[in-house]
């Protein structure tokens, strides 16, 4: 896995007069819980949650649009400290104790089967939630990891922490213009927690175990020259899935994998 993957592209900014306000249009800004979980689109009649975990740099606007398409199930975006309405955190330094803060929060969503996707930085992010919540006794029914293929581990990478560097391997993995890493207020606001993600990232390390109990399936653009690189077979007893998609590292920008999302959901669970 490259540094380029770990630093992978934001969506636009946000607004820094939007900075404290709640992205979550149904629960008060005031609540612990929406400052770590979005709901844009809440489904009470839903009989599952799908919980989405973005890539370095990104905010869980990246989802804004998820819980509109994809009906079946209500959706729920991780909201990283350090962005957003969290911008008057420290952004997250340890990926293990912000898996165990994010496992906090989604016990209470327990009472309906969890899924969890995870792009780039939030497959592993994802994977380590997924950890933490079978260590409290609550099973997760499906687990996505895009941007991420089911391969050994690379050796250990120093993360570069250039910020000409990583402005430009953001717009070479085409998840940001150009003209919107030049932007000042980009530069101002984003980069920082973008470079700490980075470096989270790269000071993490997986252990083997405890393995999953879900079925797993990987997403990977046929492009996808950064994609992260994880033992997924051998870190679950459940089937892994392998499913090549047109693009490049962010195909989910112009693509988002409803389809593949739908079908794995809507599969039967052997025992079921």
């Amino acid at each position: 896995m490259t540094a380029a993957d770990a630093s992978s592209a934001p969506e636009n900014p946000e607004n820094p007069e939007n900075v404290g306000k709640s992205e979550d249009s149904g629960i008060p800004a005031t609540s612990k819980a929406s400052r770590r979980l979005v709901c844009e689109t809440p489904r009470p009649e839903a009989l599952g949650r799908l919980v989405c975990f973005g890539h370095a740099g990104a905010s869980a606007s990246f989802y804004r649009s998820w819980g509109r398409s994809l009906t079946e199930v209500e959706v729920h975006a991780v909201q990283y400290p350090g962005r957003a309405d969290r911008f008057d955190e420290e952004p997250p330094d340890d990926l293990l104790r912000l898996a165990a803060d994010i496992a906090d929060v989604l016990e209470p969503l327990a009472d309906l089967p969890l899924s969890l996707f995870g792009h780039s930085l939030g497959a592993p992010v994802a994977l380590e939630t997924a950890r933490e919540l079978q260590r409290r006794g609550i099973g997760i029914e499906y687990l996505f990891a895009s941007g991420s293929r089911d391969a050994p581990l690379p050796a250990p990478f120093v993360g570069d922490e250039d910020p000409d560097d990583i402005l430009e391997d953001l717009v070479r993995m085409g998840g940001t213009e150009a003209e919107t890493v030049a932007d000042p207020i980009f530069q101002e606001v984003v980069l920082p927690y973008l470079i700490a993600d980075n470096r989270m990232f790269h000071s993490y390390e997986m252990a083997p175990g405890p393995l999953l109990g879900c079925p797993v399936t990987t997403i990977v653009g046929d492009l996808d020259e950064d994609a992260d690189r994880r033992p997924w077979s051998a870190l679950t007893t459940a089937p892994v899935r392998e499913v090549g998609v047109r693009g490049n590292h962010f195909y989910l920008v112009a693509d988002p994998p409803y389809s593949i999302l739908r079908e794995a959901l809507s599969a039967p669970r052997p025992g079921s």
